[in-house]
């Protein structure tokens, strides 16, 4: 019992010394594990060879098969295109001696006062042009600053984490409080507001704000134990990728490529939809034209939109791979100095031997996504009983285990280059050997990482609500103009963090891997995730485990 009371924050929960026992008194895997494969690699570590083997190529030639066939029949659908597009449909009469619908000589121009009272319909007046103009302005800046941001957040938690996250969590409190508190009484003083929301739809409002925040704090009061830890882990993330800087110009890049590449899937389907003909149709006995469009068009659609979502999918992965593949580099890099072409091998090996991988991995999160949607749609409806109940339960059950298993899939992947089938039967029996969890410190770090972007974003909208109201006459509009730029700031730091916690999870599956093979390739990592907790799910022999005696 007495290995038990050792179990503090303030001691390691894995030993300098139980891990030498562990790494040279314990039998090998094939011995003490009966289950282990024996055929499992001996020696995992960074694939360096310049041409890997081409991985998952069946799911490669998918999706090459579904793009290209989007492509083609986009191209078909813009050639074969009706010049007259369906709103035009009521230009159109019916024929008697032709039997076909012929264009109407009428004529449909629009006067001046009819243009005029359309655009103050749309609400284009001075006031309006005034906001759009700061708001504009106000993005961009918000836009061009939203870098050195970053850059100050990254640096800060490499030197500063752990000043930075003691004085963000107390903001983590006081910034939302003041904004509920502030807009309660802004809000009652306000005669136009007021009359919008009654008291007691106030007092809601005020009371249910508060109870989340509560429910913050008690999550952070709860998991206190692990916030020194959680601190060092991101110091050592935060460490990598300022090694790795290359890494924010690449990412966005990805994105952009992204964005260039959907842009003709979006002109082909709405060059579809002008696929087919105005014919006559009998209507309360009257025979009026009406829009056919071609039968086709749908499937395409439905091409189209699958072919989206399954890229969008993989290049969420690719950049996983990217990220992963560069750290990896970095890590296993015997010298100080920084690994060159680093980023750039991690890109070929992405788009070229384990596209096919990403690809995978890309369908199956695609997939999942869709299946969870589905479910969580079902649950919002009135579908009660037990047969309903059991299926989301088991369904839910299923993609909890596939999230459990996908976790540090692409990142072995990018590691090794090995298949994706392989990567996850892998990186499971690596963890699973090692007494490893495949959880770093649950979500601390994440709930940190959102703490801290979630208060620096709430101070830059506060002080650009605060220098609108004092330099323009905007007036309650400055308050949505900052609300637009808070949400600017927290998605480019949001998407900083999630870089960070791709590269915690690489880190942590190097780090399986030198315990692996019994080496220490930055010996600052193992100082800090020697501390992380064993996992407790598997049954191992106590004289190799005498931690959990």
């Amino acid at each position: 019992m007495a290995a038990t009371s050792d179990n503090s924050p303030s001691k390691p929960l894995l030993s300098s010394t139980y891990i030498d026992d562990f790494h040279h008194h314990s039998p090998p895997p094939s011995e003490s594990d009966p289950s282990s494969s024996s055929h499992y690699p001996p020696n995992i570590a960074y694939n360096h060879h310049p041409h890997r083997p081409i991985k998952d190529l069946p799911f490669l030639l998918f999706f090459l098969l579904l793009a290209i066939s989007t492509f083609a029949f986009g191209i078909f659908a813009s050639l074969n295109r009706n010049p007259n597009p369906p709103s035009s449909a009521s230009a159109f009469v019916y024929d008697i001696a032709s039997d076909s619908c012929v264009k109407s000589r009428r004529s449909f121009d629009i006067s001046e006062d009819e243009k005029v009272l359309f655009f103050n319909f749309l609400g284009f007046d001075s006031d309006s042009r005034y906001l759009v103009k700061n708001l504009v302005w106000t993005l961009v800046v918000t836009l061009i600053l939203s870098v050195p941001i970053s850059l100050f957040v990254l640096f800060s938690l490499k030197h500063f984490a752990k000043q930075l996250v003691y004085v963000s969590l107390p903001f983590f409190v006081v910034v939302p409080v003041f904004v509920d508190l502030y807009w309660f009484v802004a809000c009652t003083i306000s005669s136009t507001c007021s009359e919008r929301f009654p008291l007691g739809y106030r007092v809601i409002v005020l009371v249910f704000v508060l109870l989340v925040i509560g429910v913050v704090v008690w999550i952070f009061v709860v998991n206190w134990s692990r916030v020194e830890l959680t601190v060092r882990i991101i110091r050592v993330a935060s460490d990598a990728l300022s090694n790795n800087l290359g890494l924010f110009v690449v990412l966005p890049l990805l994105i952009l490529g992204l964005v260039v590449y959907y842009v003709p899937i979006v002109v082909f389907m709405v060059f579809a939809r002008l696929n087919g003909e105005i014919v006559p149709r009998e209507m309360h006995g009257v025979v009026v034209c009406r829009w056919k469009q071609d039968s086709w068009v749908p499937a395409y659609f439905a091409l189209a939109i699958l072919t989206m979502l399954w890229s969008a999918a993989a290049m969420v992965e690719a950049q996983v791979y990217v990220i992963s593949g560069t750290i990896a580099q970095w890590y296993f890099y015997k010298d100080d100095s920084k690994v060159k072409r680093s980023i750039r091998s991690s890109l070929r090996n992405a788009f070229g031997p384990s596209f096919g991988t990403v690809c995978f991995s890309g369908l199956l999160i695609a997939i999942v996504r869709m299946v969870r949607a589905a479910v969580d749609s079902a649950a919002n409806e009135d579908a009660s009983g037990m047969v309903n109940l059991m299926l989301r339960c088991c369904v839910n059950a299923l993609l909890s285990a596939f999230d459990f298993l996908n976790k540090f899939t692409i990142n072995f992947a990018a590691i090794t280059g090995e298949a994706y089938c392989a990567s996850a039967k892998l990186a499971y029996e690596l963890l699973r050997r090692n007494l490893l969890s495949a959880v770093v410190v649950e979500t601390v770090s994440t709930r940190l990482l959102a703490a801290i972007i979630f208060v620096l974003s709430a101070i830059y909208a506060i002080v650009v609500c605060v220098i609108l109201k004092a330099g323009s006459g905007l007036g309650v509009d400055s308050y949505f103009v900052g609300a637009m730029a808070f949400v600017v700031v927290i998605m480019v730091l949001g998407f900083l963090v999630h870089v960070l916690e791709n590269v915690i999870d690489t880190v942590y599956i190097c780090y399986a891997i030198d315990r692996d093979k019994g080496e220490v390739c930055k010996p600052d990592v193992h100082e800090i995730y020697v501390h992380l907790p064993i996992s407790r799910n598997h049954n191992i022999n106590a004289r190799t485990s005498p931690i959990l005696v």
